[in-house]
């Protein structure tokens, strides 16, 4: 399986402006530009979308292997700060960390923070980054009513 995205680009790195579209159409013609990605532009950028790309690629991870022990989520919100750093002449995108609120009924924090260290680790959107990623979990029990109740 192959999925395409594609850049178009026109002038010099700081007055430069791109678009940026995916073979779906999800994105089309998206613009992006120097001060998207390095000052308070309004665009978008390479590492907002791979934190999407990311947060979205974990939950769904982290769902297929919730789902083989028997639990499904009620819900997973994800996002991912993905850090730009200088590096010698150029940048280097130094970190991906992962911000989880779950909502899993009949499932103990032990075992969900297992299952989730596991997913961000197995990601294939994890596995392509050469950057730390780290993983925070809110993670929030459902109990019965019954059990609840003394």
């Amino acid at each position: 399986m192959q999925r395409k995205g594609s850049a178009h680009w026109q002038g010099n790195l700081q007055q430069g402006r791109g678009e940026l579209s995916t073979e779906s159409g999800a994105l089309k013609n998206l613009p992006y530009s120097f001060s998207d990605r390095f000052e308070s532009g309004t665009g978008t950028n390479p590492e907002e979308l791979i934190g999407a790309a990311h947060a979205g690629c974990f939950s769904m991870a982290l769902s297929g292997a919730l789902a083989k022990k028997g639990f499904n989520a009620e819900s997973l919100d994800v996002s991912a700060t993905v850090t730009l750093e200088k590096s010698g002449d150029g940048f280097s995108i130094t970190s991906s960390k992962l911000k989880l609120r779950a909502l899993v009924p009949g499932i103990d924090r032990k075992l969900f923070e297992s299952i989730a260290q596991d997913a961000k680790s197995n990601c294939p959107v994890s596995k392509v980054l050469n950057a730390e990623i780290s993983l925070e979990i809110d993670f929030h029990e459902l109990r019965s009513p019954s059990a609840t109740a003394h």
